[in-house]
């Protein structure tokens, strides 16, 4: 049986998934980072791996913005737990061949990143690979005084979620159906920037938080599953910037499903009670509601249907 038999990518944690030994480990595998409790002090930890023609092509990245989205994305997990990023450690995988110009050009755009959080990279690790260049960031901050974990949606809430949806991935698909123009749309899928100028604001009074990386639709159902509830998404309210419809209206596609299925829009999605969504209005847009229950649905016209297909699985 291989990984796509089992279930995909979550299949695949779930079953790799163990109970934690030591009693300081808060939450682990399964939110966006994992949370220690050490020394008094509460953590967060994550790690993302960037594989090239995988997450990045450098047909159409420059080393520089390789370095960014791999700072970034790490930065998009700590802004979901409602943490302060502090330390990073960069393990790379690069090929015999790789110019030495590449490596400065990537640190220049991964120090970058870091230095608008305020993140310090402490270490890592280098080595090389028969082929392709594979980038590992591994994140330390402090937790906030409200975990913002994907288990805490209740039945009742309104789900909010900040900026716009979907210009990554029709970004991706310009650059790999060379599409001239649309810089802007392009510029989202390969400098991608993380929430984390407004994420200690919403952990103040949101329930659960996760970040849009794998498409709004995948996030919400991450959400339901591990909070025991339901979910009904607005198709109409979904926010797409003007600039993403024209893109997929270029490509012969629609720009919610870039929205809802595509990721790697670094967004955050969140659930409020409705005593805070004056709060919540000010952050972001009001894209559904949870219901008791289970599943995710999306509603159009006023008619709910159960999604069967969510977003990005690296096995499917």
């Amino acid at each position: 049986m291989d990984v796509k038999e089992l279930g995909g990518e979550f299949a695949l944690i779930d079953r790799i998934r163990r109970a934690p030994q030591n009693k300081d480990v808060v939450c682990g595998i399964g939110d966006d980072a994992a949370v220690l409790s050490l020394g008094g002090e509460r953590f967060v930890v994550t790690t993302d791996t960037l594989v090239e023609n995988d997450h990045f092509s450098m047909d159409y990245f420059t080393p520089r913005q390789v370095g960014v989205k791999a700072m970034e994305s790490n930065l998009s997990d700590v802004a979901a737990m409602g943490g302060t990023p502090l330390y990073a450690l960069v393990a790379l995988a690069l090929p015999k061949n790789i110019s030495v110009e590449w490596v400065d050009g990537f640190y220049e755009g991964l120090y970058a990143s870091a230095s608008r959080a305020g993140v310090d990279v402490v270490g890592g690790d280098t080595t090389h690979s028969t082929s392709q260049i594979m980038v590992t960031v591994t994140l330390i901050g402090k937790a906030g005084d409200n975990l913002c974990l994907r288990s805490s949606a209740k039945a009742g809430d309104l789900v909010f979620v900040t900026g716009n949806l979907g210009a990554s991935t029709a970004g991706l698909k310009l650059f790999q159906k060379k599409v001239p123009g649309f810089d802007f749309v392009k510029q989202k899928h390969a400098e991608p920037k993380s929430r984390l100028d407004v994420s200690s604001q919403i952990a103040q009074f949101a329930h659960a938080v996760e970040d849009v990386s794998d498409g709004l639709a995948s996030e919400i159902r991450n959400i339901t599953r591990a909070s025991g509830t339901g979910a009904v998404i607005d198709a109409s309210a979904v926010p797409i910037d003007v600039q993403t419809r024209k893109a997929a209206q270029a490509l012969g596609s629609d720009a919610l499903e870039y929205a809802l299925f595509g990721g790697e829009d670094f967004e955050l999605v969140f659930t409020v009670s409705t005593s805070d969504q004056k709060k919540a209005e000010a952050l972001g847009t009001c894209v559904g509601r949870i219901i008791q229950g289970e599943g995710v649905s999306l509603e159009k016209n006023g008619v709910a249907t159960r999604l069967q297909r969510f977003g990005y699985d690296h096995f499917a």
